[in-house]
């Protein structure tokens, strides 16, 4: 497992996958009852920007570089504002010399009631995810595959939360991997709130997944998607989508409000874009 993210840290990618889990979680603390996040791929948890690996492609610079010297609208600057909180807050000085993981964000965001169970197989960033949280009762750091954490740490005895499964798509069939590995997760805990990510370029079986998605017959799923160029544009990474199940009501309208925002702020050429649409809905909704 080659896959380091030291090298993508606080791209576009990750403004928007960590944009929205802070609305889960925002969502989530609404009632006083805990609620866990469970981390399937979670990383180093901290990345340091000025290392040669982020210098190497400066890929941050287009993401959350932007994002913080950005005039956003004041509806969408209160969405932000509990994500680039965290993010400002580990920068006090000038400029931005480090950016958090997803397990470093989610832990920032916890009530003493919530706790985070991160998941990560590959050693070097286990032992350092692990450094980060010695000694806290709240997190739980453990060495596995990610793709096993999805029946082997679920149901959480807390019986709410969030799954988040952003794998590195760094082998053959990861799509199809995310499919199998929802509907394992699902089939344990169908209460649960899943943030499913994947990456969209050239080449990518978007449709298909999504048709494999709709198969499952799971009720509520969401996708939004975040392109910064067209596919024609560039053999890399091109934009990137959040397959989410059983999102809080109030997530598709937060969504509408900033996909356009976050295509603005980041886009790469003019033919940016983004999606948002409802791969499966309820099942009561679709028979009227």
């Amino acid at each position: 497992m080659n896959y380091r993210h030291i090298y993508h840290a606080g791209n576009f990618a990750d403004v928007l996958k960590h944009a929205v889990l802070v609305r889960l979680l925002t969502y989530l603390q609404r009632k006083d009852k805990a609620f866990r996040v469970v981390d399937t791929h979670a990383g180093a948890g901290l990345y340091d920007l000025s290392s040669d690996e982020a210098a190497k492609t400066g890929e941050w610079r287009q993401g959350i570089g932007r994002l913080l010297d950005a005039d956003l609208p004041p509806a969408a600057a209160d969405l932000m504002k509990p994500y680039l909180d965290v993010v400002r807050s580990m920068n006090p000085g000038s400029g931005i010399t480090c950016y958090p993981g997803s397990p470093k964000l989610v832990r920032m965001l916890l009530r003493k009631q919530d706790r985070l169970s991160a998941i990560e197989l590959h050693r070097e960033d286990c032992l350092t995810l692990k450094s980060h949280f010695e000694g806290d009762y709240q997190t739980r750091v453990t060495e596995l595959d990610g793709w096993l954490a999805l029946g082997a740490h679920l149901p959480p005895k807390e019986r709410r939360g969030v799954v988040l499964v952003d794998p590195p798509f760094e082998k053959e069939g990861e799509y199809d991997r995310l499919v199998d590995g929802l509907a394992r997760a699902y089939s344990r805990w169908q209460s649960g709130i899943y943030c499913l990510w994947y990456p969209i370029k050239q080449g990518a079986p978007l449709a298909q997944f999504h048709k494999k998605l709709n198969a499952l017959g799971i009720d509520r799923m969401l996708c939004a998607q975040l392109q910064i160029c067209s596919m024609e544009e560039t053999t890399g990474l091109c934009g990137s989508g959040l397959i989410l199940v059983n999102p809080p009501y109030t997530l598709e309208e937060e969504l509408k409000m900033l996909l356009p925002v976050l295509q603005n702020c980041l886009r790469q050429t003019g033919q940016a874009s983004h999606d948002l649409f409802w791969i499966v809905e309820e099942r009561q909704t679709r028979k009227k």
